[in-house]
């Protein structure tokens, strides 16, 4: 098998090129650094050249000539896509609570009444390991038929130390096993369990002096998070988890200002969070110091459309300089997706996104979220070789027809992992 492969003639690479070192903001987001009748070319896993087919040919051309080739023609060449939040390891779902909804519940209703967040913890915690890592192995081959290349992975579902500690052993293990790459975040402060609601305290400390310890001495996770909402953690107590997390070297995340503004944007430029997600309800000054701190803002469309919210205000975050991703939020309860494609059609139409703003959310700002932009995102010499090629002859065609899967073939590492819609990798 040849250790190099050329994919070559697409009608447009898109290369993210020139935002590596810091995720792009405000105009910068539209700047794709598009290569018209375009071609790249790997080795051992490696970029090695992006340009015209001709240029590559005279640069490289044993390289070439031994090389697998793809023919891209009348197709685009983007970096494999990133989703930096999901709940990607869990066992249930959740189908009987949209239905509630449906009627009328909210989704602080439905929680509160055992249900949400409480009832995918006890279906997590009921499910074996082989279990979880099945169920969560199929999910991950939908995302990579849908482009996807490298994802965030929370905990959040186990709430206790043993069934935390599960849930990112087989992230650790389908990172191992799978051709996706998995970032793991520790997210014990996901809910309050329903045994210790009266006693919100005493479950901080458990997360501060049982959890973090252990998630930490196993080496489970790269990233801290917590739900900063009001009837879930407040922003002291949110604060506390996350400086703790950090004597631990974990990175800060934060679920910020979903359901009201509550101080989690504010809260997450004062910790030196990496990111701040949801935001639907975040204040314009949490906005500005997310600007002045570098805060990646990670948006759920997903989520507010599933549960009939009203959208993050993306086209203010960005024309105040905060530098935008997007993610599905993959979870049963709601973000039920794992097609990071709709969510750029709902960035575009539904949070006042434009096409280039919502493919730079998907990858080098995506890969800027979890803290892997020196490695993936972008189409650049001595990155990883994670290139997915969408049939549609232009980058503006995948957030106009909406709902559809434009991939055709996913390279990860420099291997095909997709070819003509189908998993290649078994």
């Amino acid at each position: 098998m040849s250790n190099s492969i050329f994919v070559k003639n697409a009608a447009q690479v898109i290369t993210m090129q020139g935002h590596t070192d810091k995720p792009a903001k405000k105009e910068a987001m539209q700047q794709l650094s598009i290569v018209e009748n375009g071609s790249v070319l790997a080795q051992d896993g490696e970029i090695i050249a992006v340009g015209t087919e001709a240029e590559i040919k005279n640069n490289y051309p044993d390289v070439v000539r031994n090389a697998k080739e793809i023919h891209a023609t009348g197709k685009i060449v983007t970096p494999g896509l990133i989703d930096p939040h999901t709940h990607l390891v869990h066992a249930g779902t959740r189908e009987i609570e949209y239905a509630m909804r449906l009627k009328g519940k909210t989704y602080m209703d439905i929680m509160h009444a055992g249900g949400g967040i409480h009832a995918t913890t006890e279906a997590t915690q009921k499910a074996g390991f082989e279990q979880l890592y099945q169920t969560s192995k199929k999910r991950l081959d939908t995302f990579l038929l849908h482009g996807v290349t490298t994802v965030e992975a929370k905990s959040g579902y186990g709430l206790t130390t043993e069934h935390e500690l599960k849930q990112l052993e087989v992230a650790q293990q389908l990172n191992k096993d799978h051709v996706i790459d998995i970032v793991s975040t520790f997210m014990g402060a996901h809910a309050i369990p329903i045994a210790e609601k009266d006693q919100p305290e005493k479950f901080v400390d458990k997360v501060i002096d049982e959890m973090l310890p252990e998630v930490a001495k196993r080496n489970l996770a790269v990233f801290n998070d917590v739900f900063c909402e009001r009837g879930v953690f407040t922003p002291e107590q949110s604060k506390r988890i996350l400086e703790a997390g950090k004597q631990y070297g974990l990175i800060p995340k934060i679920h910020a200002d979903e359901i009201e503004p509550y101080g989690g944007a504010e809260l997450a430029a004062e910790v030196g969070a990496i990111s701040a997600d949801h935001l639907l309800k975040a204040s314009e000054i949490g906005m500005t110091k997310m600007a002045e701190n570098d805060v990646v803002g990670v948006l759920l469309p997903g989520t507010a459309f599933f549960l009939m919210a009203a959208f993050a205000d993306a086209r203010k975050m960005i024309d105040n300089g905060v530098a935008v991703a997007l993610s599905t939020d993959a979870n049963p309860g709601s973000s039920p997706t794992l097609s990071l494609q709709f969510i750029m059609n709902l960035g575009c139409l539904k949070m006042g996104m434009t096409p280039e703003e919502v493919l730079m959310a998907t990858t080098i700002n995506a890969a800027h979220a979890i803290n892997c932009a020196k490695e993936v995102g972008s189409l650049e010499v001595g990155k990883k070789a994670d290139i997915t090629i969408f049939d549609v002859p232009n980058y503006l065609t995948l957030s106009y027809q909406y709902g559809m899967n434009h991939v055709d073939t996913v390279i990860k590492n420099g291997e095909i992992v997709v070819e003509e819609r189908h998993l290649a990798y078994y």
